[in-house]
C-alpha cells in the first residue's frame, strides 16, 4: 500500500510548509494554508519516487527551417484577435473571468461555430448540468450546432471518453476549478487539485493536437484563482473584463506564446449573446457630451488597435485638509504624478481641490501615453470651460515635464480621422506620423507650452 504522507499548502499561492501557520510567508494571505494528503509517487509532493535514468536529447542550433504553428479560425473574429489568428491545435488556454461576466457564453458560441464549420468541438461542464447548458444555447440560438456536450468533472472519466473516439479539434473544460483526479486525495479546488488536474489535461492536448480552453474563476482582487503554476502551464491566459453596468465586455491577452500580448477584443452584451464589435471607438465616445468641461478625447492603442477613449475629470474645491484623490480605470500614482508635475513645471494648483478621474465606459488603460489627455482634462475641469469636442490628446509626460513621443502615432492619427476628428496634440515627435490632409496633428515639447495654450483659450489662473 502506497505510503500516505501530509504537506501544508496556501490555497492563495500554492507555497507548501511543513506545518500548519495562520499567515502564509509567501504571500501574507491569512487562514489560507490547509492540510492536504499526497501519496508516494506522486510528481511534486512528499515522498516523490526516486527519478530514473533519463535519455540523450539531442542539442540543435538556432538556425534552421522553422514552420508557423498549425491554426483553425474559431468563426468569430474578435476572438480569433486575442488568440492572435485563431487556435493553435495542441494548445492549452486559460481564460479567467468574473462570475456571470460571459465566459461560458463566448466558449459555447465558439464551439458552436466551430461545429458548423465542420470541426468537432467538446463542450464539458463542470458547473452546470446539461440541461442548464442546453437552455443557455436554445436562448443564444445554438441548439443545432452539433457540438458534443457532457457535464463530468472526474479528469480519468475524461480523458476516457476522449480517448474513446477521434480527438476534437477544440475542448472546453468549465472550470479548472471544479476537476479532480484519483492520483491525489485533496478535495475538488485545492491547490494540489487543480495542479494535478490541469497538468493531466494540457498532456492530453499536447498529445493528442486539441486546442484545449480552460475555464478559471477569478478572486476577489481580479487574479485566477489557484495556483500560479496554471498560469505557467497553458500557452495563453486571457482575462474576461467588464461588469453589469455597461454592456460591453472586454476580452484581454495578458500572456500567448503563439501571438501578440495586451491585444483586446470588444463584444457587446445582447440577449442573442455576445456580439462583436467592429468599431470600439464608436462605441466608447457613443455618450459623449461635446461642452462638457473635463472631458478629453484619449487616442490610445490596446495591443495592435488604436481606440479613442474619453477621460473625464473632475475637479472640485475640497473642505477637507487632505483633498480626495479617486481614479477608476487608471494608475492612482500616475495620476499623482501628473498632478505634481502641473503643480511644480506649470503653476497649476490642485492642492486645495478634491480631483475624481474616470475612464469613460469603465474601461481600464495602462498606457503613459495617456498622460497628456489626462492633464488637459484635469486643467479643463479647473478651468470650468470645456475643450475642442474635434481634437484628441496623446503624449507621455516626463517629470520634468517634456512631452515624450509614444508608439504608433500615425494608427492613432488615423483611428481620429476616421471617426471626423481634425485636430490632434501630440509630441512632437509624433508629428511627422501625420495620417492626412484632413487631421492637423499641433506638436508639443513641453507641458507648460500645452497649459499656456489652454490658459489663453479657457482663462485657468496659473501661478508660480
Amino acid at each position: 500500500m502506497a505510503r500516505r504522507s501530509s504537506s501544508f499548502v496556501c490555497q492563495s499561492c500554492g507555497a507548501v510548509s511543513s506545518k500548519w501557520a495562520g499567515r502564509c510567508d509567501s504571500c501574507g494571505e491569512w487562514n489560507s494554508i490547509v492540510e492536504e494528503q499526497t501519496g508516494s509517487g506522486i510528481g511534486g509532493g512528499p515522498g516523490r519516487a526516486k527519478p530514473g535514468r533519463g535519455r540523450v536529447v539531442p542539442l540543435v542550433g538556432l538556425s534552421g527551417e522553422t514552420r508557423e504553428a498549425p491554426r483553425f479560425l474559431s468563426g468569430i473574429k474578435e476572438l480569433d484577435r486575442v488568440t492572435g489568428g485563431g487556435f493553435v491545435r495542441g494548445s492549452a488556454l486559460l481564460v479567467g473571468g468574473d462570475p456571470g461576466i460571459g465566459k461560458s457564453t463566448l466558449l459555447i458560441q465558439a464551439a458552436a461555430a466551430l461545429a458548423r464549420g465542420g470541426l468537432k468541438s467538446v463542450y464539458i461542464s463542470g458547473e452546470e448540468a446539461i440541461d442548464q447548458v442546453r437552455l443557455r444555447a436554445e436562448r443564444l440560438g445554438l441548439a443545432d450546432a452539433p457540438v458534443a456536450l457532457a457535464a463530468e468533472t472526474s479528469v480519468e472519466d475524461i480523458l476516457a471518453t476522449l480517448d474513446a473516439s477521434p480527438p476534437p479539434a477544440l475542448l472546453i473544460l468549465d472550470s479548472v476549478q471544479t476537476l479532480w483526479t484519483d492520483v491525489v486525495d485533496s478535495p475538488p479546488g485545492t491547490v494540489t487539485q487543480v495542479r494535478a488536474s490541469a497538468q493531466a489535461m494540457v498532456r492530453y492536448a499536447k498529445k493528442s493536437g486539441t486546442a484545449m480552453v480552460l475555464v478559471g474563476h477569478v478572486t476577489k482582487d481580479g487574479q485566477i484563482a489557484g495556483p500560479r503554476v496554471v498560469e505557467h502551464m497553458v500557452d495563453a491566459v486571457l482575462y474576461f473584463e467588464g461588469d453589469g453596468a455597461h454592456q460591453y465586455r472586454i476580452l484581454r491577452s495578458v500572456k500567448n506564446r503563439f501571438g501578440a500580448t495586451d491585444e483586446i477584443g470588444v463584444f457587446e452584451m445582447t440577449g442573442a449573446g455576445l456580439q462583436e464589435v467592429a468599431n470600439p471607438s464608436a462605441l466608447f465616445l457613443g455618450e459623449r457630451s461635446m461642452n462638457a468641461p473635463g472631458s478629453a478625447v484619449f487616442a490610445g492603442l490596446e495591443g495592435s488597435r488604436p481606440l479613442l477613449i474619453e477621460i473625464q475629470a473632475l475637479v472640485a474645491p475640497s473642505p477637507l485638509g487632505t483633498p480626495r484623490r479617486a481614479v477608476i480605470g487608471w494608475d492612482s500614482a500616475r495620476l499623482s504624478m501628473i498632478l505634481a508635475v502641473l503643480e511644480a513645471r506649470c503653476g497649476v494648483r490642485f492642492s486645495q481641490h478634491d480631483v475624481y478621474l474616470n475612464v469613460a465606459g469603465g474601461l481600464r488603460i495602462n498606457e503613459p501615453g495617456a498622460d497628456l489627455a489626462v492633464a488637459a482634462a484635469l486643467v479643463s475641469s479647473l478651468s470650468g470651460l470645456a475643450l475642442p469636442a474635434n481634437c484628441v490628446y496623446f503624449g507621455e509626460v516626463s517629470l520634468s515635464g517634456a512631452i515624450r513621443p509614444v508608439a504608433q502615432g500615425q494608427a492613432r492619427l488615423k483611428e481620429a480621422q476616421k471617426l471626423g476628428f481634425d485636430r490632434a496634440i501630440c509630441p512632437q515627435g509624433n508629428v511627422k506620423d501625420g495620417a492626412g490632409p484632413d487631421i492637423a496633428a499641433e506638436g508639443l515639447q513641453e507641458l507648460g507650452e500645452f497649459i499656456a495654450r489652454i490658459s489663453a483659450r479657457t482663462g485657468v489662473q496659473t501661478r508660480d
